[in-house]
């Protein structure tokens, strides 16, 4: 395949991702990481994540921060925040929401996610992580996929950093790097 390939024809991944167009990765998290160790971290495997994309039609691994709501009533902060975070979505992005109640994928499982969806060509997954009070269900049943880091509670920022290290891991993955071994 070439040059020619238009919406809806797949890209064959791992023989012409140059071929196809470029598929954005966003990170859209409630909440904000202050100046410190966990936002150098953050930034740090962003970097990697971009970098090990990139050459396997992967860009832009970009972090939206949206404000935490400051409503009295954790509904009402659910559903600010939601329209907050759908207002940053792409149109016509693959959604995936962080939700404890989600499929525990391992990091082969999302690389081959990402993978697919990238030798769909698609233009952009959009990765949402939801504040305190989780996400309004509307956003969650917008989602394809649903994705928990272990039945536990994370700080959102942590698991922003937990999913900025797998996004560089399913690079590494997909590219044959050692990085992931196990």
């Amino acid at each position: 395949m070439g040059s020619e390939n238009g919406p809806g024809t797949p890209c064959v991944f791992a023989f012409s991702a140059a071929a196809c167009r470029a598929m954005r990765l966003l990170v859209a998290a409630v909440g904000r990481l202050k100046q410190g160790p966990e936002r150098e971290l953050a930034a740090w495997y962003r970097k990697r994540a971009e970098t090990a994309g990139r050459p396997l039609g992967l860009r832009d691994v970009e972090v939206i921060e949206i404000r935490e709501s400051r409503a009295h009533d954790a509904e009402r902060r659910r559903v600010e925040e939601a329209i907050a975070l759908a207002n940053v979505i792409p149109d016509g992005a693959t959604v995936v929401v962080l939700d404890q109640r989600g499929a525990s994928l391992d990091s082969p499982a999302l690389a081959a996610l990402l993978g697919g969806w990238r030798a769909e060509d698609r233009a952009a997954v959009c990765f949402v992580i939801g504040g305190a009070d989780g996400l309004a269900p509307g956003l969650v049943d917008r989602a394809r996929v649903r994705l928990a880091f272990g039945a536990v509670t994370w700080p959102h920022q942590l698991v922003r950093i937990m999913l900025l290290e797998q996004l560089y891991r399913a690079g590494t993955i997909l590219a044959g790097h050692p990085y992931h071994r196990g």
